[in-house]
């Protein structure tokens, strides 16, 4: 890799923010190529309930990160940052501008933080013995285990996501030292990158408009049968991507335990519920430049922000 930073736009914000639409005229404008930095985007056969942009909606612009595992397949935040790195650049040195688009705030902070943490291993005896004791006594009380030996990562990791508690304590209980040391201790070499990062903002009763709407859409294009269709495949509610928001609340349905409108009023709920949790995490990052989506002239705005920003960069 050229001494030179790598020049790198990212494009982050909740669900149903226009994320993908703002990150294709930025592509078009400057010879750009996307990487999508969404943790359900990366499955296959899961493309109307992650909003995965159509070959069509792409309009002609290179995507990467999409598509890039199974549904049952284990895929560590440490598999993505590793790709994602290759594939910007890649880009870069392809002679184009690479662009980062998505809102799993891990994911992009990995790649922009040059974290480094170990690979995860694909078994291992602490991650099988604590998910069983997860489904025992639940996800509250590993938090708490959690926050007992690692306050900092507790605070950073929600209850419900116990995938990444587990991992967390996982981490701790194979080598002595907490997800929090680890993390800090693999910040040592700097980034590779210099970027600017925008963010869409509406205002939240706007965005939970466009988020219900949204969830409607996605039933009129045929979620349920792509529901349908990978529960034939044999992909189960267990897997983490069928915990993904949009397939984990069909699985009632699926059942008959639930009505088709309570799993959809629930798909809405869900999503409400991630777009607040999204918004609290961007929220910290201060070099974040906030757009108001709210004006109709937003992409010129940000497209006049790129052309100044690259001034004297080589791309």
């Amino acid at each position: 890799m050229s001494a030179q930073k790598i020049p790198l736009i990212v494009i982050l914000g909740p669900t149903a923010s226009g994320k993908t639409s703002l990150s294709i005229e930025v592509a078009k404008r400057y010879n750009g190529e996307i990487v999508s930095a969404d943790s359900m985007q990366i499955y296959k056969y899961m493309d109307i309930g992650t909003a995965k942009p159509s070959m069509e909606g792409r309009e002609g612009i290179k995507h990467h990160m999409l598509d890039v595992a199974a549904p049952d397949e284990e895929f560590s935040v440490y598999s993505y940052a590793e790709k994602a790195k290759k594939c910007i650049e890649q880009i870069y040195n392809s002679g184009s501008l690479p662009i980062m688009v998505g809102g799993t705030g891990l994911y992009i902070d990995n790649v922009l933080q040059n974290i480094s943490l170990a690979e995860q291993k694909d078994k291992s005896e602490w991650r099988e013995k604590l998910t069983l004791e997860a489904q025992k006594y639940g996800n509250e009380y590993m938090h708490k285990k959690l926050a007992e030996i690692d306050v900092q990562a507790a605070k950073n990791i929600h209850p419900n996501n116990i995938r990444r508690v587990i991992r967390a304590l996982e981490v701790y209980y194979e080598t002595g030292k907490t997800f929090s040391e680890q993390l800090e201790n693999s910040k040592n070499d700097p980034s590779p990158y210099e970027s600017i990062i925008f963010m869409p903002m509406w205002e939240r009763e706007t965005l939970y408009e466009r988020i219900d709407k949204r969830v409607d859409i996605m039933f009129d294009d045929g979620l349920m049968d792509e529901f349908v269709s990978l529960a034939k495949m044999g992909y189960s509610h267990k897997l983490n991507s069928m915990q993904a928001i949009g397939y984990k609340e069909l699985f009632a349905y699926y059942r008959g335990l639930s009505s088709l409108d309570d799993a959809k009023e629930l798909i809405k709920k869900h999503s409400r519920n991630y777009a607040k949790r999204q918004l609290t995490w961007f929220k910290r990052n201060k070099d974040i430049i906030l757009l108001d989506a709210q004006n109709k002239d937003i992409k010129e705005e940000c497209v006049d922000c790129i052309s100044e920003w690259l001034k004297g960069r080589q791309i």
